[in-house]
């Protein structure tokens, strides 16, 4: 069967996360359902990464393996029609090896977590940010941050409903950028890893949004870590902020396709 990779973007706001769940809307449900439009019986998809209930994707990666020879441009054209309307969408399909996978083959994946530092409540942005009303002391929070760079075990910062085999895990980066907001700032933080744990990167912005509020010492996340317990965690940040931003293979796959 010929496998094809696909780049996907979607709104997770109305979705209940990636994974296919019985009654309720996801992400790879919905991509289902619109490729048994064009070949019933298939195999179900696999992704780079399962994101949560209401976390976005910016560039998701899947892998399906179809019964016929497509052209990958004709097979996303056709999906995106099935996709209508969902907030989904197939930014580039190419062919790929048999044994080339969405999940196992990737070493590396990048996150963003988008922060909206204002009063007033959000519009047009509504489910796509956190809101924080009071001001962060962002150098606090580059220096509070600075502690979880490295190879560390990071079971204070994983769910405890975590399904990995272990909670060593290696931060690459994580880096604040600024930029202006409408009635506010508009905070952005960029984490790199090769994987992450179940609800890692929303626990540590949660902690890190503590320090920024002063409610924290910056060293205080050293302790957290320490401790290898999920009560030590500060709160966890809320999804809407979240968004899966790439995944790295050793060979670009995409290329020019994307």
């Amino acid at each position: 069967m010929p496998r094809y990779a696909l780049k996907i973007e979607y709104d997770g706001a109305p979705f209940a996360g990636w994974q296919r769940q019985e009654s309720v809307k996801t992400v790879q449900g919905t991509l289902e359902n619109a490729l048994a439009n064009l070949e019933p019986d298939l195999p179900s998809t696999a992704a780079a990464g399962r994101t949560d209930a209401g976390v976005h994707g910016l560039g998701q990666v899947a892998h399906i393996d179809m019964a016929k020879d497509w052209d990958p441009f004709r097979l996303s054209e056709a999906l995106n029609y099935h996709l209508k309307p969902a907030p989904v969408a197939i930014l580039a399909c190419v062919a790929v090896p048999d044994d080339w996978h969405a999940r196992f083959s990737a070493v590396e994946r990048r996150y963003l977590y988008r922060i909206a530092v204002r009063r007033a409540p959000l519009t047009h942005d509504n489910g796509q940010l956190w809101r924080v009303m009071h001001d962060l002391d962002l150098p606090a929070m580059e220096t509070g941050a600075a502690h979880l760079i490295g190879k560390h075990d990071f079971t204070t910062f994983r769910s405890t409903m975590c399904q990995a085999k272990s909670p060593i895990k290696t931060m690459d980066e994580i880096r604040f950028e600024t930029r202006p907001y409408s009635g506010g700032l508009e905070i952005r933080a960029h984490l790199r890893a090769r994987s992450f744990l179940h609800n890692q990167v929303r626990s540590i912005i949660g902690t890190l949004e503590r320090v920024g509020a002063g409610a924290w010492a910056p060293d205080r996340v050293a302790e957290a870590l320490a401790a290898k317990d999920r009560a030590a965690c500060g709160p966890v940040a809320p999804p809407d902020g979240l968004y899966l931003v790439g995944v790295r293979y050793e060979t670009d796959v995409f290329g020019d396709a994307s």
